[in-house]
């Protein structure tokens, strides 16, 4: 790799540099996390389906819908093949988001547990519901856990394919699930179901950054940056670092796209990402050898997972170096993340890799197969079968025992507390658009009003219909029309339900 670009590069647009400098690096947070559905011990056949539409009978029964939004600003929803899914509420960090996305956890457990009373009525006493948050199934069908990024909209999809996909395809060093894989085991449950790099499609072919343009902020101020190549992850540290890294990535190339500068992340394109992002899934070591594309400034050559991030972690480095005076308002403990991140890759590089199992899945999973290995050398069918049964049982937020005893014994980091957790699940971010998204449908809940919401928009249906724009995502602060569409759910509404 070669040596990061100076610095000190006399910016060609001095006041699009200004736009973007200290606070002005700030970023709007979101993941999208699809659940799958099981059941075990039933006594007679129940469809996944039906399973997940009895999960989702108190939400269709509040909002006469599968999809709505929840009072801390969150979305909740049915979608595509009966996968419960929550979208967190809008935050400005990536710890606020992790709380948000536990929040997503413990509102799916409750309608998991309250499902399966219902459940065990009819389909026997020890039947039992099992929610995963990973990425695939025993089908090999897989679902996702998607990362969104208000991005400046000066920074292009073209960059954004040169330079910030290598990131996302070695990231999983740290940030990989972990799975048995049909050859072994792999880093990622996501990597071997992604076909290109970027793309509008979803289902047809899996890309790892979506195109589709739908900012729900000034479109032309900002696009949303929908990564989909991530891992649904148990640890939170993990998560916590999957988001705070890429923000730093994500703001070094929009620094240097605003300097017009060259960016020294154009020495780490690769020549084919679906290839690289599964050479890398299934070597431990981070040495596996992956192609760089001729377009590199150094004409092409190969290279390796540790490498790229090394090389990424360095111009992080230089990022926060010479934003000192205002790295906390751009990222909270940025000096942690960096140190965290350095570590992993020293431990990797070493050999150590179960030095990162208090924090990495990956790590803590293989950690378990191996133990399961030794204790049942004697009889390696049933070893396997019980890494197996431990692969999925670890994801399952609802019956599983696995990543719950990790926590009870100390063996894995948290950040978060329940007491945060249980906040998250009732108040939005108080420093987004979100807050006014909640307390409105806190307060249409308790109305008989016709209602409805979306990230962007909230409205009243009546005979004068009364609403309000949240287009700016940063901001908190109500309109005057925020203000009467609130003032008027103080009125009789105009029937007993409501649409969300």
């Amino acid at each position: 790799m070669p040596q990061l670009r100076g610095s000190d590069h006399q910016s060609r647009s001095d006041e699009f540099v200004g736009a973007i400098r200290g606070p002005e690096f700030s970023r709007i947070f979101g993941v999208e996390t699809e659940y799958g559905v099981s059941v075990t011990e039933n006594t007679r056949p129940v469809e996944t389906g039906q399973v997940a539409m009895m999960m989702f009978q108190p939400v269709v029964t509040r909002s006469r819908s599968t999809n709505t939004y929840l009072g801390n600003g969150a979305r909740l929803y049915l979608d595509v093949g009966s996968h419960p899914e929550y979208a967190t509420a809008e935050t400005l960090t990536p710890l606020a988001t992790l709380a948000q996305d536990l929040a997503g956890e413990h509102i799916m457990r409750r309608l998991a547990l309250d499902a399966q009373r219902q459940l065990r009525e009819h389909y026997g006493d020890a039947a039992k519901i099992h929610v995963f948050k990973n990425n695939t199934d025993s089908s090999g069908h897989s679902f996702g856990c998607h990362e969104n990024y208000l991005l400046r909209r000066f920074v292009s999809l073209r960059t954004i394919e040169r330079e910030l996909i290598p990131f996302l395809v070695t990231r999983q060093l740290f940030s990989g699930a972990g799975m048995l894989g049909p050859e072994g085991f792999e880093m990622s449950q996501r990597a071997r179901f992604l076909d290109d790099a970027v793309s509008s499609a979803t289902t047809r072919a899996r890309p790892m950054v979506n195109t589709r343009d739908e900012p729900h902020a000034n479109p032309d101020q900002y696009r949303r940056l929908h990564v989909i190549v991530g891992d649904s992850n148990r640890s939170q540290t993990a998560t916590w670092m999957k988001l705070a890294t890429t923000h730093l990535v994500l703001s070094a190339i929009e620094e240097s796209v605003a300097q017009d500068e060259a960016s020294p992340f154009e020495s780490c394109i690769l020549q084919d990402p679906g290839l690289a992002i599964s050479q890398v899934s299934k070597d431990i070591s981070g040495k596996a050898t992956i192609r760089l594309s001729e377009e590199t400034t150094q004409g092409g050559g190969t290279t390796c997972a540790l490498d790229v991030q090394r090389f990424y972690l360095q111009v992080a480095q230089s990022f926060v170096s010479r934003h000192a005076d205002t790295i906390d308002d751009i990222l909270p403990d940025a000096a942690q993340v960096l140190e965290l991140w350095e570590n992993a890759l020293d431990a990797i590089d070493s050999h150590r890799w179960r030095d990162l199992s208090s924090w990495v899945d990956w790590a803590a999973k293989l950690a378990l197969f191996q133990r399961i290995d030794s204790r049942y050398s004697a009889d390696e069918d049933y070893a396997r079968r019980r890494s197996q049964q431990i692969d999925f049982e670890y994801h399952d937020i609802v019956n599983g025992v696995t990543y719950p005893s990790l926590l009870h014994h100390g063996a894995m980091r948290t950040l978060v507390d329940e007491d945060a957790v249980r906040t998250a699940v009732h108040t939005p971010p108080a420093d987004t658009r979100a807050a006014l998204r909640g307390a409105f449908v806190d307060k249409a809940l308790r109305s008989d009003s016709l209602w409805a919401c979306d990230w962007t928009h909230i409205s009243l249906s009546s005979s004068n219909r009364v609403e309000a724009e949240l287009i700016d995502p940063f901001d908190a602060r109500p309109t005057a029309e925020y203000l009467a569409v609130m003032k008027a759910l103080d009125r009789p509404g105009v029937g007993l339900s409501y649409n969300a």
